[in-house]
C-alpha cells in the first residue's frame, strides 16, 4: 500500500504526527481463489468481482479476508471476477489471474491495487530474466519464492500488500502449486484456495481430489467449490473465470455463470433453529 498524505488546516488541533500515515486497510478487494493439480497441469478458479471497503469496515473486513483468497471446457485455473468498494460491489469484470513468464500462472485475492503492483515487480523481474538470453526461463518453483520473500519483506516493513497469492505452473514436466499469504506464510499442496475457499472450498477438495484428475472432473470440482462460495462467502459473485496451465501454456476461460438454485429450506430461514441469533 502507498503513503496517505493530508495536510491539516493551521488551526487543527492534530498534531504533526498525524500529517502524514500508511495506508491500514484495503479499499478495492476481491475475494477467493480456488486451485489444484490435474493431470495434465493446474487448475485455477476465480470470480470476477470487486468489492469497496471504507475504514469504518476495515476490521471486519480483515476478519473475512483472512478467514478466505461462457462454460469452459478445458483445462483451467477460476478466479472470481468482481471487485468491491466498501460493501458495494464496485466492479463486475476484475481479472485475478494473469500468466507469469514461460510457465506460471498467478491468482489474487485482496487489494486490487497491491495486485497490481505485485505484477508490475513481476514483470520487471521475468524482463529481468529475458535479458540474460541464456535458453533458460524462471519455472513456477522461482516465482513461488520470489513472492514470499517480497510478502514478507513488506510485512517486515510494516507496509503490507494486502494480497494472499495462488501461484501454479508447469515446467520440464513438473506441476507446482503453491501459497502465499499477505505476511509471507507460504507453502505447496495438491490444491489450495484463498479466504473463505481455504474454509469452505479446501474440505470439499480433500475429500474428492485425485492425483489422476481429468481435465472435465477437475473443472467440475472446481465448479462445485465456487458453487458452494457463492452461496456462503457475501463477497461472491456469479460471474467466474477458470484457468489452466500445461507445458503448452496458459488459457483463461471467458467469464461464465453456475447454474444455482436458491429454495432449499435452509436458505428461506436461515435463523430456524439458530438459538441466540439475530
Amino acid at each position: 500500500m502507498q503513503f496517505m498524505a493530508s495536510k491539516q488546516p493551521e488551526n487543527s488541533l492534530l498534531g504533526p504526527e498525524s500529517d502524514s500515515q500508511r495506508t491500514l486497510y484495503p479499499y478495492v478487494t476481491g475475494t477467493s481463489v480456488v486451485a489444484l493439480k490435474y493431470k495434465d497441469g493446474i487448475l485455477m478458479a476465480a470470480d470476477m468481482g470487486a468489492f469497496g471497503f471504507h475504514s469504518r469496515s476495515s476490521s471486519l473486513f480483515f476478519s473475512c479476508f483472512v478467514l478466505e483468497v461462457c462454460c469452459f471446457k478445458r483445462p483451467g485455473v477460476a478466479s472470481k471476477l468482481k471487485c468491491s468498494y466498501g460493501s458495494t460491489l464496485r466492479y463486475k469484470s476484475v481479472e485475478r489471474m494473469k500468466p507469469i513468464g514461460k510457465h506460471s500462472l498467478l491468482g489474487a485475492s485482496g487489494e486490487i491495487s497491491d495486485f497490481q503492483e505485485i505484477l508490475r515487480y513481476l514483470d520487471e523481474l521475468i524482463l529481468y530474466d529475458n535479458m540474460w538470453d541464456d535458453g533458460n526461463s524462471l519455472g513456477p518453483k522461482e516465482v513461488h519464492n520470489y513472492l514470499t520473500r517480497v510478502m514478507y519483506n513488506r510485512r517486515n516493513k510494516f507496509n503490507p500488500l494486502w494480497n494472499s497469492l495462488v501461484l501454479g505452473g508447469v515446467k520440464n514436466g513438473q506441476k507446482y502449486l503453491g501459497t502465499v499469504s499477505m505476511i509471507g506464510v507460504n507453502f505447496e499442496d495438491n490444491h489450495v484456495a484463498t479466504g473463505f475457499g481455504n474454509h469452505l472450498a479446501r474440505p470439499i477438495l480433500r475429500q474428492e481430489w485425485h492425483e489422476n484428475l481429468s481435465f472435465e472432473d477437475g473443472v467440475r470440482l472446481l465448479e462445485k467449490c465456487m458453487r458452494v462460495l457463492l452461496y456462503r462467502d457475501r463477497s461472491a459473485v456469479n460471474k467466474l473465470q477458470i484457468a489452466k496451465i500445461t507445458e503448452d501454456g496458459v488459457t483463461i476461460s471467458q467469464p461464465y455463470s453456475l447454474k444455482t438454485y436458491w429454495e432449499f429450506s435452509a436458505f428461506e430461514n436461515p435463523a430456524q433453529g439458530a438459538i441466540g441469533s439475530w
